[in-house]
């Protein structure tokens, strides 16, 4: 199969499926630098020898030429072959590799607990501990296939965060450099000048003017004596269908930790050095996010966690495509591509989540989470006047010590709840963005409780398991049966094989052809 399809003007590479080290093809990417396709954007980076910056492949300026141009799979990789961030494009701001969503390696998983901010929190030795690596292997795959290592991957996050700290907010300058996790002011300003080519303060002037309070101060609190708010842009590779998306996260939300108001879909947002409250709203060409945080130096992990939550970075061309060729599935990509999979900011919540949602319809899970949350949520001020947001969902930590009788659950299930929480708070279980796939869905089998829907839709929501299924769902046998597919557990596996490794996104496509509240986007 041709790598290229034709369009009216010039033949645009084919989005997907990709595969590793893109980077390396250079004709490809010579193809995708003259097309200026957007889909291209953080799957790798076109640096320039002979102005020494670099660029997303879809930068408004015209292309150099062939001979001037070499490719990187990192803007850390750029930085650390001496290349600055181009001023039109501003590469450093592009959607992240879908490559780290939907591969289960080590390398994988890396790059997003340092997404998550864990190299910044733990260092590297951390980052190694949590992939069961040593520090000098962890280096060698990342520096192998990256073309950086872990800290140079994690300074490069925080010279993105420090950009937008600076054009957004009145923060000063040395409380940036310590928000965007830089040790020093020094470390700060270099990085600065050395990725962007301008000073702190040159970056700021030519930030467009702010409206007033349009974005404001991290960490500072205004005249109400809360923390003032910050709004941001999160982009996404097109297209993006919202409905199923954001309408999952409002019909399934806990009262008290979730909302629909205002066209938003708003939580609050348990975070490493605080709580916080994010407000995301669909646009047609980005998700407008107004974030609250108590600490500055949550940003990074919050815009990650809040990325992760909508699915952002992944490959919609490359997943409709594969699911397209499936005639019976083809209607429904056609008539609203670009469906993503709703995830969650918090793993382990999610998996108590699960527990409480078996056997019980939508309404009466979110009734179970709301009485979980009142009698062991951390209470919270929402800061906007009239919210609703009351409480963070408990830790497993603060369910620990809950006593199962005082749940309204049937005595399996309670059984079931309190191991998973024993569990998660010894370390036997770990729900987080560097899990292994195979590995914890092998341990959630495990526990007494946990059949294969309760594991599947812990794997398709929290961890990101892009090829998680859910044949014994009734939701998609029923859709299965409508379109034709086969309906039993056994033969719509077999089936789906041809699905792989998109299974998660064909549940989305599955779900939406139901009238269920989670596929409708809120008035």
């Amino acid at each position: 199969m041709s790598d290229f399809r034709e369009t009216g003007t010039a033949p645009v590479p084919d989005a997907g499926p990709m595969q590793k080290g893109m980077h390396t093809d250079t004709e490809r990417c010579v193809r995708a630098v003259r097309s200026k396709d957007e889909r291209f954007d953080g799957w790798f980076f076109t640096a320039v020898l002979t102005t020494g910056v670099y660029c997303r492949p879809s930068c408004p300026v015209v292309p150099p030429k062939p001979e001037n141009m070499v490719f990187h799979p990192s803007a850390a990789a750029c930085q650390q072959a001496g290349f600055r961030a181009c001023k039109r494009c501003r590469p450093d701001t592009s959607p992240g590799s879908p490559e780290w969503n939907r591969r289960a390696d080590a390398v994988a998983r890396a790059m997003r607990l340092i997404a998550d901010g864990t190299v910044d929190r733990e260092g590297v030795p951390g980052l190694a501990a949590r992939l069961g690596y040593s520090t000098r292997q962890v280096e060698r795959q990342l520096l192998a296939e990256l073309g950086a290592g872990p800290l140079a991957l994690a300074r490069a996050q925080r010279a993105q965060t420090a950009r937008l700290l600076i054009e957004t907010t009145a923060l000063p300058m040395a409380e940036v450099a310590f928000a965007a996790g830089f040790s020093s002011v020094r470390a700060f300003n270099d990085t600065v000048r050395e990725v962007f080519a301008l000073t702190p303060g040159e970056l700021r002037a030519r930030a467009p003017r702010r409206a007033p309070g349009s974005a404001g101060t991290p960490g500072s609190t205004g005249a109400s004596g809360v923390p003032a708010a910050l709004s941001l842009r999160l982009p996404f590779r097109a297209p993006l269908t919202p409905d199923n998306l954001f309408g999952h996260l409002a019909a399934t939300a806990v009262p008290g930790v979730e909302e629909w108001r205002d066209g938003a879909y708003r939580r609050t947002l348990r975070l490493p050095h605080g709580h916080g409250f994010v407000a995301l709203a669909p646009r047609p060409d980005h998700v407008a996010c107004r974030l609250t945080l108590t600490d500055p130096r949550d940003l990074t992990v919050a815009i990650s966690r809040c990325r992760r939550l909508l699915d952002l970075d992944a490959d919609p061309v490359a997943v409709d495509d594969r699911l397209r060729a499936d005639p019976l599935l083809a209607p429904l990509v056609d008539k609203a591509p670009g469906r993503r999979v709703p995830r969650t900011v918090d793993e382990a919540e999610f998996a108590v989540r699960a527990v409480l949602g078996q056997q019980v319809s939508t309404a009466a899970a979110r009734t179970h989470a709301a009485r979980l949350v009142t009698a062991h949520g951390e209470p919270v001020d929402d800061p906007d006047p009239g919210g609703g947001l009351t409480h963070l969902f408990p830790s497993p930590e603060a369910l620990a010590g809950l006593d199962p009788e005082t749940l309204a659950l049937p005595r399996a299930r309670r059984a079931t709840l309190t191991t998973l929480v024993r569990a998660l708070v010894d370390g036997d279980l770990r729900l987080g963005v560097g899990s292994d796939w195979p590995e914890t869905r092998a341990k959630l089998l495990a526990l007494p409780g946990f059949g294969p829907w309760t594991a599947d839709v812990i794997a398709l929501r929290a961890l990101g398991d892009p090829d998680a299924f859910l044949p014994t769902d009734l939701g998609i046998r029923r859709a299965a049966r409508g379109l034709g597919l086969p309906s039993t557990p056994a033969a719509l596996t077999a089936r789906a094989a041809a699905w792989r490794p998109w299974r998660a996104y064909a549940v989305q496509y599955l779900w939406a052809t139901d009238d269920h509240p989670i596929n409708v986007l809120p008035a």
